[in-house]
């Protein structure tokens, strides 16, 4: 469960700081999402010093990169492969990371992805669920429903906690970024006050996982959003979120 006193988040020169406050329970069977009008002057991410790229503008050959750079980390966290080969391919690895290393992204680097419905969404470009130039994201992509959100991912071992099932850490992670979309597409960009995790069945690797998150009804700043994980048609956790809509002022 995450529940810190607050959160603090750098935007170039401005500081957001979102305060906390009561949640609510609501059944994922019973679902209805309340005064939840989307906001048409979302901010742009860039009055606040933070670039933005545009999704399809990042080359097919980095996209390529990053999931061959996946699989590598799939082979080599099950690789039993003997001490020459390892060796051999530990040199191949480290000379091609410092060919690449070219220099880091300013740090806060935004993507911007049109889902299937039109709906814009902004996220950091190398976000650790979703993320399209980060290998160790799934990754999660998410798409418009009604009230929210949905997609589809399916984990490896490198994602394992007990034997054969999702670490109940990354379940936790995959929640907070569909209740955290969810809020987005919905209301306004905010932050994660809030998030109580109930873990009901376990969560199985090599399995279509469908990741939910909807919103339930908002009180000014505050967005209560309810998500779950199934599994083979069984939910195998749910959360109940609250989010703070974060008021981005220059400054």
């Amino acid at each position: 469960m995450v529940s810190p006193k607050y959160h603090r988040v750098e935007f170039g020169s401005t500081l957001v700081r979102a305060l906390h406050g009561p949640t609510t329970t609501d059944p994922y069977e019973e679902h209805m999402t309340v005064n939840t009008q989307p906001v048409a002057d979302r901010p742009d991410p860039r009055a606040f010093g933070l670039p933005v790229v545009e999704q399809d503008q990042i080359p097919d050959e980095l996209r390529s990169l990053v999931a061959g750079v996946r699989s590598l980390v799939e082979a080599v966290a099950d690789t039993e492969a003997d001490p020459a080969t390892l060796a051999e391919v530990d040199e191949t690895v480290r000379a091609l990371t410092d060919r690449i290393a070219t220099g880091p992204r300013q740090v806060g680097t935004m993507v911007r992805r049109t889902m299937a419905d039109g709906t814009d969404e902004l996220g950091t470009i190398t976000n650790i669920v979703a993320g399209p130039t980060n290998p160790a994201a799934p990754p999660l992509e998410l798409e418009r429903v009604e009230g929210g959100v949905q997609g589809t991912v399916t984990l490896s071992t490198t994602y394992q906690g007990p034997p054969g099932l999702v670490h109940g850490g990354w379940i936790a992670a995959l929640l907070d970024q569909a209740v955290g979309s969810a809020s987005g597409v919905e209301t306004s960009p905010g932050l994660t006050a809030k998030l109580e995790v109930n873990y009901r069945n376990p969560t199985p690797l090599f399995t279509p996982l469908e990741v939910t998150g909807k919103v339930v009804r908002t009180e000014r700043r505050k967005v209560y959003v309810s998500g779950w994980i199934r599994a083979n048609g069984q939910v195998t956790a749910e959360a109940e979120a609250l989010m703070i809509r974060v008021p981005m002022e220059e400054g």
